[in-house]
């Protein structure tokens, strides 16, 4: 029953979504989890570096 119903899924995706409105989903939730992770390294170094420099 649940193969049935990830089927089922799969098809109505494909039947609601063209192929360059999945891509453009995929690609904005890839820019912010992008941006996210770029913005937490940035954090990160900067309070070593901070702590590195008052110690």
């Amino acid at each position: 029953m649940k193969k049935w119903s990830l089927y089922s899924m799969t098809i109505f995706s494909l039947l609601t979504l063209t192929s360059c409105e999945a891509v453009e989903t995929i690609f904005k939730a890839g820019m912010w989890w992008g941006i996210i992770v770029v913005v937490a390294i940035v954090v990160i170094l900067l309070l070593i570096f901070s702590r590195g420099k008052n110690s």
